[in-house]
């Protein structure tokens, strides 16, 4: 029976208050609850203070490129069919510099997990603006404020047909390590951005402000209405909806590939008879 104690318990090197915390032990709490044993899990990050996340996880970890994540989770899954594979890193890394990951990834639908920790702002490198910063943000990289309007991702997501969007709150761990969940047991591209305050850079979007404005979906949500998903995706000020924003039963891009479902490569046995065509049609 897998317990929290399996998946250990590190020092971190968070700030005291930081979201991260809290998002950890959603986390941990999640993957116990689906009874994963910490050998069928692979987490791929990249870099960051949410990057980091993993590295406190007794699990396999892939620890690569700022804002890369996704081409390595994607050929992870390809190659070993049977690893639950979970994307953990920042609003920046995911969205700034992995931005075209992203979109490339929602439009294929490989069935991986993607969490971001949404503080928006970077917080390894201590503060500036992030892409989902809120127009106006001052930071000491942009002392007159932030020009640009702020990326939605759960509203991109939404446009783009992604097959599971979510939302969630650092500060509700049982309701986001349910959203974890069930973004791990749907079959497809599923993506959990959680809100989260930084302690340390962000004086505006407090635990105190998501907190007086987050909501969560009532039971009587359709989340497979596309047009209500949008509408809900798109809600943000005063009123911040948190929950399964959307999901559908798009294809996944592995069934288009029989051969990947046939379990990890590396236990599958060489075809000789077509490796030695492969050589002698070069003779």
């Amino acid at each position: 029976m897998v317990s929290l104690a399996d998946y250990g318990d590190y020092e971190t090197a968070w700030c005291p208050g930081c979201g991260n915390h809290s998002i950890l032990k959603a986390m941990k709490q999640a993957l116990v609850s689906l009874e994963l044993e910490p050998y069928q899990v692979l987490f791929v990050s990249g870099i960051g203070q949410a990057a980091k996340a993993p590295h406190y996880l007794n699990t396999n970890v892939f620890n690569g490129l700022h804002g890369r994540s996704l081409p390595v989770a994607t050929g992870a899954k390809l190659c070993n069919s049977e690893l639950k594979v979970i994307v953990e890193s920042g609003d920046g890394c995911n969205y700034g510099e992995g931005g075209n990951h992203f979109l490339a990834t929602i439009r294929r639908n490989i069935d991986i997990t993607l969490i971001v920790h949404d503080n928006q702002v970077y917080g390894l490198t201590k503060g500036q603006a992030s892409p989902t910063s809120e127009t106006g943000f001052v930071t000491k990289n942009q002392p007159e404020g932030v020009f640009s309007q702020p990326f939605n991702p759960v509203e991109v997501a939404v446009a783009m047909n992604a097959s599971f969007v979510a939302r969630g709150f650092s500060g509700k761990i049982d309701h986001l390590s349910g959203l974890i969940q069930t973004a791990i047991n749907h079959k497809g591209f599923s993506l959990v951005d959680v809100l989260q305050p930084c302690v340390s850079f962000n004086k505006v979007n407090t635990f105190g402000w998501y907190n007086q404005r987050c909501y969560t979906l009532p039971d009587d949500y359709d989340a497979t209405n596309r047009e209500s998903a949008l509408k809900k995706a798109s809600e943000w000020g005063e009123r911040i909806p948190i929950g399964i924003i959307y999901q559908n039963q798009r294809p996944v891009y592995e069934d288009h590939y029989p051969f990947i479902m046939k379990g990890p490569a590396a236990k599958r046995p060489p075809d000789v008879g077509k490796f030695q065509q492969i050589i002698d049609s070069y003779k």
